[in-house]
């Protein structure tokens, strides 16, 4: 296998062969627990290896916790759950700290009690169902990866990832998250009901004895080893430019964007996008055992990339047109070059 610039290419070898082994010994684990939602668990499985977060939504009942949980079982890292609730509080999440007396000399100091931010895994459950200035304490955590109180900085455990819950907006109690937060994910995972097969199957399963025995596949050292091969996947010109040319014509302002994005779009995706869909189609290709990212790649992950980065307008709104309607149409206009396929 040939990866861009590799500084030792039998060692990277070697870890690519490893992680087509780990991938299949890892969707093997979820899928004694989580029937279906092969999109979804790809989607997941690309954050990690990219060191990317993950925003799943979807109405109540539809196992995104279940996923999240057992995920974090199946890889040997700490996990923590956060419930988001009305009433949480930033400290709540980052930690807080308290005086504390030495009972030999009888001096005050101040010592740091680390919140459940401090894990590997963070299960910010119903991250819409908790204030705004909550939300932002999470996303500051998940862009920096460190936490400040009392003048002093706290790094987070490596690998540190983020996979949020939330319930759609239309729902009561719901604190929509502001776009510049929102942008802060790799990733929004739209998760749907289940096919009746599929759900006959999950009832079988869940209301019987049956309890499948997970095994752990995956160190956090491992994980970081991957992170540090997808960075190094082949991408050519030709196929970074689409990228680019797909999050560009997501912006009403581009002399170059679609007039139904100029007409529906209040405002469209940033750099960050573009960074995503590349990086993305990296460990993409590489969860599938290329070393090379196609125009498939960049088209498969458009949607979750792009659907919540791009804003739509009341006119759009009257004519019931959502974020994804318009990056689907964008992906059928914006040209495909023949030699990235």
């Amino acid at each position: 296998m040939n990866f861009d610039h590799p500084s030792s290419p039998l060692d990277d070898n070697a870890i690519f062969e490893r992680l087509q082994k780990a991938r299949d010994t890892l969707l093997s684990e979820l899928r004694k627990i989580i029937v279906g939602q092969d999109h979804t668990i790809e989607l997941v499985l690309i954050a990690l290896f990219t060191g990317g977060h993950c925003l799943i939504t979807g109405v109540p009942g539809l196992a995104k916790t279940l996923l999240i949980r057992t995920l974090a079982t199946v890889l040997d890292l700490h996990f923590k759950r956060i419930q988001f609730t009305p009433d949480l509080m930033p400290s709540d999440i980052t930690g807080i700290e308290v005086i504390e007396e030495d009972r030999t000399t009888g001096k005050r100091v101040m010592k740091f009690i680390k919140g459940p931010l401090f894990a590997n895994i963070i299960l910010a459950d119903e991250i819409n169902r908790t204030p705004p200035k909550t939300q932002a304490a999470l996303l500051e955590a998940m862009q920096e990866h460190h936490v400040t109180t009392g003048g002093i900085t706290y790094h987070l455990e490596e690998p540190f990832f983020v996979l949020a819950t939330q319930n759609p907006i239309e729902l009561e109690g719901t604190y929509p998250l502001p776009e510049a937060q929102l942008d802060r994910f790799m990733f929004n995972v739209v998760m749907d009901y289940l096919p009746e097969e599929q759900e006959v199957q999950v009832v079988t399963a869940t209301t019987s004895n049956l309890k499948p025995d997970l095994q752990r596949v995956m160190t956090g050292k491992e994980i970081l080893s991957y992170q540090s091969l997808v960075r190094k996947v082949f991408v050519s010109q030709e196929v970074a430019k689409y990228a680019v040319q797909v999050a560009r014509a997501t912006r009403p302002a581009n002399d170059a964007a679609p007039d139904f994005v100029k007409n529906w779009v209040s405002w469209g995706a940033g750099l960050r996008a573009s960074q995503y869909l590349i990086l993305g189609g990296k460990a993409r290709a590489l969860l599938r055992g290329r070393t090379n990212v196609s125009i498939k790649d960049i088209q498969a992950l458009a949607l979750p990339v792009l659907r919540h980065r791009v804003l739509t307008n009341f006119y759009a709104e009257s004519e019931k047109i959502k974020s994804a309607d318009v990056v689907r149409r964008l992906l059928e206009i914006v040209p495909t070059p023949k030699s990235g396929l």
